[in-house]
């Protein structure tokens, strides 16, 4: 909870305010510490103001008037190649109202303003380099703002101090006509009218009293309170520079300094962002962290701070080190705070969405070494977590309960999926820990073969690139086995040395309950030995529909029939938020289990998967963990849960830039790692696929709760549709070489787990 009544905050001291402020920034960012990469463009130099600090600003005589477009692309393309993702335009304030040569410069452009020169160049640093502007453009009407929200994903105005008397003769602000509080209070209430990300803050110790600091901070909590736009608060010190009017000034000491920080935090509370430059307080962190800081800003291997030429990024392993000896998990995040990145469709304009959404992992984050789903990419190595760096409070109590035996909440399982590099080692390391307890060391593989039937279909979810209207051509033809090709597949399977055959396909218009009755009747007509593990329950929905049968007597007359068990597939995430949006004409999430439960009713076993990585966040993933763990100890039916990494490269609603690019590598470990703990204890068996995560994702799946590498997957269709390249089949030699890699042994496997008759163990370690 924030302060009660700020005003009572001016004679608190530092001690009484730092264990209050250091406990909020707890309950609100559970020890995440953040920062952007990014790049600096200092387009211009110029400015009409003449603020008494500041080195930043300059005349004519000693800088060329703007960047040329050329130039800020240059800047921004080393950005990329250095790894960053933000484009921060750092400029003064209107310089074409005082100097004509700033005025003549733009003519000669063809521009009419500076603000219509940003608007250009940040749009061509997005289209040619991919980086997403921030922009700090200085005051701004709501036409200008307008405008530059189509280029950009967030923008910048400090007020600095709403104290007015700072403009008065003497005072810093004096002489600087676009320092005036009322006139950059009036742009930051434009800014929230426009639902633009803004970023705000103080610069302390430029004259201003505690009590004008606390003045300051209510007037941004109050702009924020009706618009809700302030992504975050910098509270900068000042630093006395040479050649200045205030180069002799007094700079705020450091308990100054951390006394403004923690009062900052009473005032906003938990939830809000609060930021110091670490470049200006080296050696201290530490203490700036426990005063209720959570981000380090920009910090660019590019550019330095243009604004504080003098004081050096620091290195970022340095800054990792120094984050993780204050308790804190250092993570990158992009120029849109977490929090609005994963409300896109309010926060930022239609034309960078996108670019957002791409660039973005679960959390609202920046992705991280650039690996995707499905690409056949090496898996990345990760950087370990620094060693003075631990687990976030949340991740260690919520460990501490898998180890106790007592279920998770969905606050405690989210809290699984959070942090960074510390959080994801200890997470892995219980989840190996438990599959060793649970199932042993053997990695289990069964040998089978998918079939098809058809790649036509109804329906029209956002994510499937393998379903086709009746004509449509685009990635492959539309195509229906009949029943003797259906047939002919297994019978070859069995040739094959397959146990099992997995069956799916669309939902075609001309099929009903008796088609797929008919294709189990085809697969043991000619091999009446395999397992027939068919129909996701979206196709048994159809089916039992058609036949105008209930789901328990049609699931009995398939049964019959020969069907053995049946794939959990059509679960995406079984939660109707996010199934309205990738696929709303689908089954929702109790039609699917009312097809799981009466599934296990008439004996048929099943599994059970989650495809994650689109547009779904972390808590979706909870309740879809414990929505499954659920059933499983109603039914005890599953037989192995199956992470699927979302494969976004065709997916349509990824093309339409409306999806996240996937999950990132370790997203996708931890969700192995996550299952295993949440589900272990009822669902003994977590599968990892290779056709997602390749060969090595795989073996690092396996280190992180896994014990099963699937199926071979003999003519693999379904993730090659949508771009994957990790080829149609994995047999028994390369699953032996993964599990030679990591030390353990191999075995195939039945369906359900058992020891296939005259098949030992391929033990290689």
């Amino acid at each position: 909870m924030r302060v009660a009544d700020p005003s009572k905050l001016e004679y608190a001291t530092l001690a009484e305010l730092m264990p209050r402020a250091e406990a909020l920034t707890e309950a609100g960012f559970g020890g995440l510490a953040t920062y952007s990469k990014k790049v600096f463009i200092p387009l211009t130099r110029l400015c009409r103001d003449v603020c008494h600090y500041c080195t930043f600003a300059t005349t004519p005589r000693h800088v060329v008037p703007y960047l040329t477009i050329d130039e800020t692309i240059e800047i921004a393309r080393a950005g990329v190649a250095a790894g960053c993702r933000e484009a921060l335009f750092t400029l003064g304030d209107q310089p074409e109202l005082r100097y004509p040569t700033a005025r003549r410069a733009l003519d000669a452009m063809g521009y009419a303003t500076t603000l219509e020169y940003l608007e250009a160049a940040a749009a061509a640093v997005h289209r040619e380099t991919g980086l997403l502007p921030h922009l700090n453009p200085g005051l701004m009407d709501d036409a200008a703002i307008a405008r530059l929200r189509k280029v950009s994903v967030s923008m910048g105005i400090m007020l600095e101090s709403g104290a007015e008397r700072l403009t008065e003769r003497g005072g810093p602000h004096h002489g600087s006509p676009d320092k005036h509080p009322a006139a950059r209070l009036a742009t930051l209430e434009a800014l929230g009218r426009a639902q633009v990300p803004t970023t705000t803050g103080l610069l302390i110790g430029i004259g201003e009293t505690r009590a004008e600091r606390i003045d300051s901070l209510m007037a941004i909590r109050a702009l924020h309170e009706r618009h809700g736009h302030i992504q975050e608060v910098i509270l900068q010190n000042f630093c006395a520079k040479p050649d200045t009017k205030m180069a002799n000034a007094p700079e705020p000491d450091l308990a100054e300094h951390l006394w403004t920080i923690a009062a900052a935090r009473l005032i906003f509370g938990p939830g809000m962002s609060l930021q110091a430059p670490p470049n200006l307080r080296p050696g201290v962190l530490g203490e700036l962290l426990r005063a209720g800081i959570n981000d380090w800003g920009g910090v660019s291997p590019v550019t330095p701070d243009h604004v504080n030429p003098e004081a050096p990024w620091p290195e970022l392993a340095r800054l990792d080190a120094e984050t993780a000896e204050a308790g804190r998990t250092l993570r990158a995040r992009l120029a849109i705070g977490p929090a609005f990145a994963q409300d896109v469709e309010r926060w930022v304009d239609p034309a960078m969405r996108p670019s957002v959404r791409h660039a973005a992992d679960a959390q609202g984050l920046a992705r991280e070494n650039g690996w995707h789903v499905g690409t056949g990419a090496a898996a990345p190595t990760l950087i370990p977590a620094p060693r003075a760096a631990r687990p976030l409070a949340a991740v260690a109590n919520a460990l501490a309960r898998v180890r106790d035996g007592q279920r998770l909440d969905e606050a405690q399982v989210t809290a699984l999926f959070a942090g960074g590099m510390a959080d994801h080692e200890a997470i892995v390391e219980a989840a190996d820990r438990a599959r060793r307890a649970t199932v042993g060391d053997t990695i289990t593989y069964v040998v089978n073969r998918n079939i098809n039937y058809t790649n036509i279909c109804l329906y029209r979810c956002g994510f499937c690139a393998f379903s086709k209207g009746s004509t449509k051509s685009e990635r492959g033809p539309a195509y229906r086995l009949d029943y003797h090709e259906v047939g002919r597949r297994a019978a070859e399977a069995i040739t094959l040395g397959a146990s099992e055959v997995c069956l799916q396909g669309g939902i075609h218009p001309d099929y009903d309950g008796d088609t797929y009755l008919g294709v189990v009747a085809a697969v043991k007509s000619a091999a009446p030995s395999i397992h027939v593990h068919a129909f996701s329950p979206l196709e048994v929905t159809h089916g039992a529909r058609t036949l105008n049968l209930s789901l328990r007597d049609y699931l009995a007359r398939l049964k019959a029939e020969g069907l053995s068990s049946l794939p959990g597939t059509a679960a995406e995430i079984l939660d109707d938020e996010i199934r309205a949006i990738i696929c709303p004409d689908k089954l929702t999430t109790q039609e699917w289990f009312d097809v799981m439960r009466a599934a296990h009713d008439v004996g048929l076993r099943s599994t059970a998967t989650i495809m994650f990585g689109h547009v779904e966040q972390p808590k979706h993933w909870a309740r879809h963990l414990l929505r499954v763990r659920d059933l499983q100890e109603e039914t005890g039916g599953f037989t192995e849960f199956v992470p699927l990494p979302f494969v976004h490269m065709e997916a349509p609603i990824w093309r339409k830039g409306l999806a996240r690019s996937g999950p990132t590598f370790n997203e996708s470990v931890r969700m192995h790692a996550v299952a295993r703990l949440v589900l272990g204890p009822v669902i003994t068996n977590i599968q990892t696929s290779w056709v997602k995560m390749g060969p090595q994702g795989a073996a690092a799946c396996l280190q992180a709760g896994a014990n099963d590498f699937g199926g071979t997957l003999i003519d693999e269709s379904i993730t090659r549709a949508a771009g994957g390249r990790n080829g149609q089949h994995f047999g028994a030699e390369d699953m032996r070489k993964v599990a030679s890699s990591i030390g353990r042994p191999l075995r195939e496997r039945t369906t359900f787990y058992g020891q296939r008759p005259g098949v030992a163990a391929l033990a290689d370690a």
